[in-house]
């Protein structure tokens, strides 16, 4: 195991270099345990959901912690005080938007970083690791989605139908749905044109990011592409009023990059559960 060896030591010296170079971005390095998986040739003490701890708690730790990979996600709003007290993202729906004035508030340069970190940041990652995807013999891509993405929040029928149809959708054309959204949000016109009205910029995200997900699974038939929404979980994303933890959060995330070579690929999983991209209730 010489190669092994020496290939994790090389990384935890680049681990330490890059949080050297990076102060702003927290950086750290997790041996998740003696896993039973394939590559222990299932020999291993701890189940997968026992070992997909030690990085979730990595990804998610405060911006005061050690120096670690952070949690790569933008809710593109600042939430007050009365969300938490009023029960979270519960309270949040498009018909009481004039209600909520005093519980979040969406300015348009957050919503602008939303959907760069949730959409285009995921893409361009995606994209420089496919080279190294398509020389694995299980290659896995797993997008972190959200109920939010559901196509149920868009009040655009005709954007609706366009998002869903992906023998015809191209990315060039998520690109200019975007660019629409970006303009109808500055421009104070997201009613008029059918755009969610609350945590508008995270829905369209993560509904651009599903497509983007399924286009990806139709082109690359090797690879296997899945997004999972983890779960309504506690963090400091949703102000501590999830429902689940971290631990139960990530189940859903290791499941999908842990299926079998003929696993589903261009799916939604809603934790564990294959779920539609457009239900009745959003939920």
């Amino acid at each position: 195991m010489s190669a092994y060896k020496v290939s994790k030591a090389a990384l935890n010296a680049y681990t330490r270099l890059t949080a050297k170079k990076f102060p702003k971005i927290i950086v750290n390095c997790v041996h998740p345990g003696y896993v039973v998986t394939d590559m222990t040739s299932q020999t291993g003490f701890i189940t997968v959901e026992d070992g997909a701890k030690g990085p979730v708690m990595a990804a998610l730790l405060p911006n005061v912690g050690p120096s670690g990979i952070n949690n790569a996600a933008e809710i593109g709003i600042i939430m007050h005080e009365e969300f938490q007290t009023g029960g979270g993202f519960l309270q949040v729906a498009d018909k009481k938007a004039y209600l909520l004035t005093n519980v979040i508030e969406e300015p348009y340069e957050l919503g602008e970083q939303c959907l760069k970190t949730n959409y285009y940041a995921t893409k361009a990652v995606t994209e420089a690791l496919l080279p190294l995807l398509h020389l694995s013999k299980s290659p896995r891509i797993v997008n972190i989605t959200s109920t939010y993405g559901d196509l149920y929040f868009l009040h655009n029928k005709k954007l609706k139908e366009e998002l869903q149809d992906i023998e015809n959708l191209t990315e060039e054309r998520i690109d200019e749905i975007i660019k629409w959204f970006l303009l109808d949000f500055k421009t104070a016109k997201l009613q008029e044109n059918g755009w969610p009205l609350t945590v508008s910029a995270y829905k369209v995200s993560k509904a651009a990011l599903n497509a983007y997900t399924r286009l990806l699974a139709k082109k690359f038939k090797n690879i296997i592409v899945n997004c999972v929404h983890p779960g309504y979980v506690l963090t400091d994303m949703t102000f501590q009023t999830g429902f689940i933890t971290v631990e139960e959060g990530a189940k859903g995330p290791v499941m999908a990059a842990l299926l079998t070579n003929d696993g589903p690929s261009g799916v939604y999983f809603n934790q564990t559960k294959i779920a539609p991209f457009f239900a009745t209730n959003g939920l």
